[in-house]
């Protein structure tokens, strides 16, 4: 049950966003056993003098061209499935013709009971867990 943000800069195509998007929801339903409906996503643009990151810092990027995906999802992946996570999104986006190197991934992991879809409550109260 994930929800995904991916900050871009504002000169991002949406073509290259939704497309960004496309591949972090198959990666996390093959390296994380996502359920393949469970596909939530917003995308937050930013002017460039908003977004500031370091050029090296633990690998070299390109300040200007950096996006950051950021993953709330249940707890409970190992911490091989997220190594293998990072690393196949890495991947997808060399496969669209975006930098891997200019990208951030983070994850923040929740419990059902942190989750609300519907006026019936929690995920954990929905789902009886």
């Amino acid at each position: 049950m994930p929800f995904n943000k991916i900050h871009v800069p504002a000169t991002v195509p949406a073509t290259l966003c939704r497309a960004i998007n496309h591949e972090l929801h198959e990666s996390l339903v093959e390296t994380c056993g996502v359920n393949p409906h469970d596909n939530f996503c917003l995308i937050s643009r930013y002017a460039p003098d908003d977004m500031m990151f370091h050029p090296d810092f633990l690998g070299p990027r390109d300040p200007a061209g950096t996006i950051v995906i950021e993953i709330a999802l249940l707890s409970g992946r190992s911490d091989e499935q997220k190594e293998a996570l990072y690393k196949d999104i890495r991947r997808r986006l060399r496969g669209i013709g975006f930098e891997p190197n200019n990208s951030i991934i983070f994850l923040i992991e929740n419990r059902p009971i942190d989750w609300s879809f519907s006026e019936a409550g929690s995920v954990k109260s929905v789902l009886g867990l």
